[in-house]
C-alpha cells in the first residue's frame, strides 16, 4: 500500500489510500489576495498567524505555505520571505507543512530551515524544472507534488496528462526518489468551462492509483471556478474524487460545508475508524430553528486524522483559478 509520510517536528501524518483524506490548508498564500501580499511585503504577518491558527482549529491535516508576493525579481525577494513565513508558521502549529514555490532558490532555502518532513509543492514535467528540483528532493529526503504539465503547457487530453505524470514518476526514480514520495496533481479543470472536467479527473485518478500506484492531490476549488455558489460544487466534488482515489487536496478548511463532505467521505470510505472523528466533531450538532443547519463546532484533528485544505499558485502549477 502506497504511503507518503510527512511530518512536523512533533507530528507525523501518512497520506495513503487507507488513510483519512489529507486536507492541505490553502490560506497562507498571497496569490489573488492583495491585502495579504501587501502585509507580507511590509513584514506584517498578522493575517498569516490568524490563518495558520484558524486552519489548524478547523481540522486541516497540513498547511501550505506560499510567499510569492510578486512576480518582479522573485529569485531575490521570495527565498527570504518564504523562510520567514515558514518559521513563523511552524512555530505556531504542529501540523506538517507544504513548501509552495516555483522558485528553486526559495524551495532550497525553506528546506534548510524546515522541521520534520515537509511536502515540496511542486515540480512539473519540464526538463529544466526536473533537473533543478529533483536533486533537492533526493538530498533532503522529502516528498514532492508532481504537476501534470510540461513544456507544452496543460493539455486538455487526460491521456497526455497521465503520460506527463508517468514521466515525472520515472524521472524521480532516476534520481532515487520512490513513487510513494511522489504525489501527483492530475490538474482539475473548471467544470463551467469544460463540461467533462469531472469525468476526466475521476478517470485520471483511477489510472494513477491502479497503474502508477501514487498518491494524488489537486487545487480543489478550481473545479467550481466561474460558477455561483462554488462551495456547493466543491462539497459535491470532494466525496466523488475521494471515491475515485484522490488522497489529498489543497483547499480551504475554514468552510464547514466542505469539511463536512471530507469527514463524511472518510466515514463512508472506512478511514474514520468507528466513526470516531465524526462523532467527536458533531456529537453536539443541532439543526437551527427553521431547518437551517448550524455550523458544527470546529475541532483540531488528532494525529493521523484528516481534515481539509486547497488551492495553489503561479509557476509550474495550473494558473490559480480563484479561491472558493
Amino acid at each position: 500500500m502506497t504511503r507518503t509520510i510527512v511530518a512536523s517536528a512533533t507530528r507525523e501524518i501518512v497520506i495513503g489510500f487507507d488513510q483519512p483524506f489529507c486536507v492541505i490548508g490553502e490560506r497562507i498564500n498571497p496569490t489573488g489576495r492583495k491585502k495579504l501580499a501587501a502585509e507580507m511585503i511590509a513584514g506584517n504577518f498578522e493575517t498569516v498567524i490568524k490563518d495558520a491558527l484558524e486552519q489548524a482549529a478547523c481540522g486541516a491535516t497540513m498547511l501550505d505555505v506560499n510567499a510569492g508576493v510578486t512576480s518582479v525579481n522573485p529569485n531575490e525577494t521570495e527565498p527570504g520571505l518564504l523562510v520567514q513565513t515558514l518559521e513563523i508558521v511552524q512555530g505556531l502549529v504542529d501540523l506538517p507543512l507544504s513548501i509552495d514555490s516555483s522558485v528553486t532558490a526559495a524551495i532550497e532555502a525553506a528546506l534548510k530551515v524546515a522541521k520534520g518532513r515537509p511536502l515540496v509543492n511542486s515540480v512539473t514535467g519540464e526538463e529544466e524544472k526536473l533537473e533543478a528540483i529533483l536533486p533537492l528532493i533526493k538530498k533532503y529526503n522529502v516528498p514532492v507534488v508532481a504537476i501534470s504539465n510540461d513544456e507544452t503547457g496543460i493539455s486538455m487530453d487526460p491521456d497526455v496528462r497521465f503520460a506527463v505524470a508517468k514521466k515525472i514518476v520515472e524521472r524521480c526514480a532516476d534520481f532515487g526518489i520512490p513513487a510513494h514520495d511522489v504525489v501527483v496533481d492530475p490538474l482539475v479543470m473548471p467544470i463551467g468551462a469544460l463540461g467533462d472536467a469531472g469525468r476526466q479527473v475521476f478517470a485520471l485518478l483511477r489510472r494513477l492509483r491502479e497503474e502508477l500506484k501514487v498518491n494524488t492531490t489537486c487545487g480543489l476549488s478550481n473545479i467550481s471556478f466561474g460558477l455561483p455558489h462554488r462551495h456547493g460544487i466543491n462539497a459535491a466534488f470532494i466525496p466523488m474524487v475521494i471515491g475515485a482515489g484522490m488522497t489529498s487536496a489543497i483547499m480551504n478548511p475554514v468552510r464547514p460545508q466542505e469539511m463536512e463532505a471530507v469527514r463524511g467521505a472518510n466515514v463512508l470510505n472506512g478511514t474514520d475508524k468507528d466513526c470516531t472523528n465524526w462523532i467527536r466533531t458533531y456529537k453536539d450538532y443541532k439543526p437551527a430553528e427553521g431547518g437551517a443547519a448550524v455550523a458544527a463546532p470546529t475541532q483540531v484533528n488528532a494525529p493521523g486524522e484528516g481534515g481539509s485544505g486547497g488551492g495553489r499558485r503561479r509557476g509550474g502549477r495550473e494558473a490559480r483559478m480563484g479561491r472558493g
